[in-house]
């Protein structure tokens, strides 16, 4: 395993910015990477924390006499928002730049804070990539027990450090919240969203397994949303003349946090579980690709009420009046030979002539590619290269 840092995909930008990602994934690292000179606040730091929460104003003094675009990073934000009020005007009095570094946005988009009226950009890290992690990558270690700095860089103690991820990362962070009053129901919550990990989210159902109110699903939702540990995968709905599914799916950012949220670290998973680990990674590394590279795509699933679906839509073109929408459509298998039935899940969408079906994929693990008709079936490794280069979107 490499001992020196890992590059990152994530460029930095040239005027102030957010950056948001969920806990234990780099940021800080990544910051004193490209910041190197910048003055550097952590407000894990109690004593730090104490100061500015009760003055604010004293941010200019700690800075020091900085010439105009120094950079100022203050890490965990979100823990004194009032700061940002102090950051505004420093930005415009010494035209300072800002990385304002934190694990969740909840606190932030709260009313009454300041969000710096569109001064400063937005960027979010996630866990390591295919592309950063090159030839150490393994796709097997990766499917079992995700992608998380702490993990890739410190294999064997895999199990141990995502166990601990979620009994205090997750949990503090939820504490920190302040959202949940009663923890224990929050936590059968979490057991059973990282069991349904990548599924449909039917909130009634979810509610009856956890024993809580179908009320708090939503919010216990959210909360994992704002805190970045999780994102929602919208159906894609073109109105063609089949009933199309309405309900999202929800994919923990990193299959291994959501094995630990399961309680599987310690048993071993099914074949069903690794599917959905599958399409877990692969919706990962379409994120980090659409976000690092400025694509800035909408990406959906596609399922109809007969249950025919296709695993990732990604918008190339919006549809106007005078032209019609472009898509891309990919199916993601875990297996390793793949079957021509699956081929008729991603025509399924394009049978509208208000759509326009620019590329089909298959993806799965097996070693060797094939090309049917206009759908193109390539090993994971393929698939993740092409992309990388530019050529899925």
């Amino acid at each position: 395993m490499k001992e020196s840092p890992i590059p990152r995909l994530l460029e930095l930008p040239n005027r102030s910015f957010f950056l948001f990602g969920p806990r234990g994934i780099g940021k800080t690292t990544w910051l004193k990477e490209v910041l190197p000179d910048a003055v550097f606040f952590d407000l894990l730091d109690s004593s730090l924390y104490l100061e500015l929460s009760q003055r604010p104003n004293i941010l200019e003094a700690m800075a020091g006499n900085l010439p105009p675009d120094s950079w100022v990073v203050i890490d965990e934000i979100q823990k004194i928002p009032a700061l940002l009020d102090e950051v505004h005007r420093l930005m415009e009095a010494k035209e300072w730049r800002f990385a304002l570094c934190g694990s969740s946005a909840r606190k932030l988009r709260r009313g009454g804070v300041n969000l710096l009226g569109g001064r400063a950009l937005t960027r979010n890290l996630e866990t390591f990539s295919w592309k950063e992690l090159t030839d150490i990558f393994d796709p097997e270690f990766s499917l079992q027990w995700g992608l998380l700095p702490m993990v890739q860089l410190d294999r064997e103690n895999a199990r141990d450090i995502l166990n601990a991820y979620v009994n205090t990362y997750i949990k503090e962070e939820i504490k920190e919240e302040g959202i949940v009053r009663n923890l224990p129901p929050f936590l059968r919550f979490l057991g059973i969203a990282g069991l349904l990990n990548g599924q449909i989210v039917n909130g009634q159902n979810i509610a009856r397994e956890a024993s809580v109110p179908r009320s708090s699903v939503d919010v216990y939702f959210s909360i994992l949303e704002d805190t970045l540990l999780g994102h929602f995968l919208p159906t894609y709905r073109p109105n063609l003349k089949v009933r199309e599914q309405a309900h999202p799916k929800f994919y923990w950012f990193d299959p291994g946090v959501a094995r630990a949220a399961a309680g599987l670290v310690f048993d071993p998973v099914d074949r069903l579980w690794q599917g959905r680990a599958f399409e877990t990674m692969l919706y990962h590394e379409l994120r980090v690709y659409n976000h690092t590279q400025n694509k800035n795509r909408s990406i959906y699933f596609y399922r109809t009420g007969s249950g025919v679906e296709v695993d990732f839509v990604i918008e190339t073109r919006k549809r106007q009046q005078t032209s019609c929408a472009h898509i891309v459509c990919i199916e993601a298998k875990i297996a390793d030979k793949w079957q021509r039935k699956w081929d008729d899940h991603i025509r399924s969408i394009g049978n509208d002539d208000r759509i326009q079906v620019d590329k089909m994929f298959g993806v799965y693990r097996g070693n060797r590619a094939y090309h049917y008709d206009g759908i193109d079936v390539l090993p994971v490794a393929d698939f993740l290269k092409l992309l990388y280069q530019g050529d899925i979107f």
